[in-house]
This record gives C-alpha cells, sequence and structure tokens, in this order.
C-alpha cells in the first residue's frame, strides 16, 4: 500500500519537474510546424521520451522475462481466470465510477456483475455474468473525469505506469483510494495480498501484450509515437463509449404499461 501511495505521490511531482524540459513551440510565422505541435500535444516530448526509455529498458530486461516465464507456466486459461478475478476485484471501483457518471443502467451491469461473479462465479474466477447478458465494461475515474468535461492536457509518459495524461493521472490516484483495498483491514498480512494482487494483475496483463506490444516495436518507426497514438484512440473509444450509452435504467426485458391516449 505505501508502493501505491508513493506512485501517487510521484504523478505530481513529475508533472512540476516537466514543466523543465517542454518542446519548443514553433513560431506563428511556421503554421504548419504549429499545427502539427498542437495536434500531437505533447509539449514535454523530451522528457517523454526520456522516460519512454527508462521503461523500456525495465520491460525489456525485467518484467517482459517475467512475463515470459509466467507465460510458460501458466496455461493460457488460467491466466484468464486470473484475470477475472482481478477484474471482479475491481468491478466496486467500476460501480463507483458509473455512478459518479450518471449511467445508472450501467451501473446496475456493474452490480449484478458483481453478485453474479462473487458467488456463482467463485470469487470471480468464472464470468458467469457476461454468459447471463452482462458484459463487462470500463470505467475510471479518468474517464468520469471527461464526461464531466475535464480536458485531458497535454500527453505524460510516467516511470511504470507508461502513457498518460494530467486528467487520467489524476483519476488514476482517485482509483488508487477508492479501491476497497485501500481501506479494508490493517498489517502486513492485508498489505502483502494487496502488493501481491497489484504484482500478478501487472504480469498477468503483460503476459497477454507480449505479442502486440512486441509487434509494435518490431513494426513502428517511431515506437513512443506509436503507443501514445494507441494510447489515446483507446481513451477515446473509452469515453465515447460512456457518452454513447444511453439505455434507459429498467432493462429491456423488463414489463411496461402500453401508453394510453388521453
Amino acid at each position: 500500500m505505501i508502493s501505491r501511495i508513493w506512485t501517487v505521490g510521484l504523478l505530481a511531482g513529475l508533472a512540476l519537474a516537466g514543466l523543465s524540459a517542454c518542446a519548443t513551440k514553433p513560431p506563428a510565422s511556421d503554421p504548419a510546424a504549429l499545427a502539427a505541435y498542437e495536434q500531437t500535444n505533447d509539449p514535454l516530448e523530451p522528457l517523454n521520451r526520456k522516460l519512454y526509455a527508462v521503461n523500456d529498458t525495465l520491460d525489456t530486461y525485467f518484467l517482459k522475462p517475467i512475463a515470459q516465464g509466467y507465460a510458460a507456466v501458466v496455461p493460457h486459461v488460467v491466466r484468464n481466470h486470473i484475470g477475472d478475478v482481478l477484474a471482479n476485484l475491481h468491478t466496486p471501483v467500476i460501480f463507483m465510477n458509473d455512478i459518479l457518471e450518471a449511467k445508472s443502467r450501467r451501473a446496475g451491469d456493474s452490480l449484478v456483475r458483481f453478485v453474479v461473479n462473487s458467488t456463482v462465479g467463485l470469487g470471480g474466477i468464472f464470468d458467469v455474468a457476461s454468459g447471463l447478458g452482462y458484459p463487462a465494461h470500463e470505467a475510471d475515474f479518468g474517464i468520469t473525469l471527461a464526461i464531466w468535461g475535464v480536458k485531458p492536457g497535454p500527453f505524460l509518459y510516467l516511470p511504470v505506469l507508461g502513457p498518460s495524461d494530467p486528467r487520467d493521472a489524476a483519476g488514476y490516484g482517485v482509483g488508487v483510494v477508492s479501491d476497497p483495498f485501500f481501506w479494508i483491514g490493517q498489517g502486513a498480512v492485508v498489505t502483502a495480498l494487496d502488493d501481491s494482487k497489484t504484482a500478478v494483475g501487472i504480469v498477468n496483463l503483460r503476459a497477454e501484450l507480449l505479442k502486440p506490444i512486441d509487434e509494435v516495436k518490431r513494426m513502428a518507426l517511431d515506437p513512443y509515437a506509436t503507443f501514445r497514438s494507441l494510447y489515446r484512440q483507446h481513451r477515446e473509444a473509452a469515453i465515447q463509449a460512456v457518452r454513447d450509452d444511453h439505455r434507459s435504467t429498467p432493462p429491456d426485458w423488463y414489463p411496461r404499461r402500453p401508453a394510453t391516449g388521453q
């Protein structure tokens, strides 16, 4: 838990430190370069690229080998079940953000998913809820801030955490402190369980991304720019999915009285 608090504090420190490593904004006399600069929205690019290089080194010599060994030992079906358990533990945070986003139907889906998968799904080992018509969806405080109208701000590349922006960095911090594991219990045992959950989640996710990440690094002329673009595309798609979800609160199968003319 202490390490997670330290990570949240690090986000603010990096945001301030990055101000001294800004890319030079092109002059108005060069409209093409200025337009490209504003579209990229990466004024901290010199610092971001250095942090990307640090992350890439850590990943290449530490995290990736661990993920490769993990994938070699743990069958894919078991990794899927581990992912389902971790996703189920995270569902209360998703439910909270569904409420904050004023998406009551999505909140209902999250509540059903947590109850069904925690019981019939044996603590989330099996994703029974998806088969019943309650699929998983993405929600976090960064998305919530976007729904509230907060702009993303410039691109950031954070140590360990990777691609982000000020809005999502703030959302990550809120996500950490809103996780039930942050508040439940005290002592070494609870801390060890929380840290183990985080570590397993990171390794499990990295194992699933072994091929996609290798493909980007092999094919892209500029992997940094490619990861920046992919991150933004993914976040915009997740935000748009929330905006486009206009389902009514009662499920479609809920009986309704036919309208009567007056």
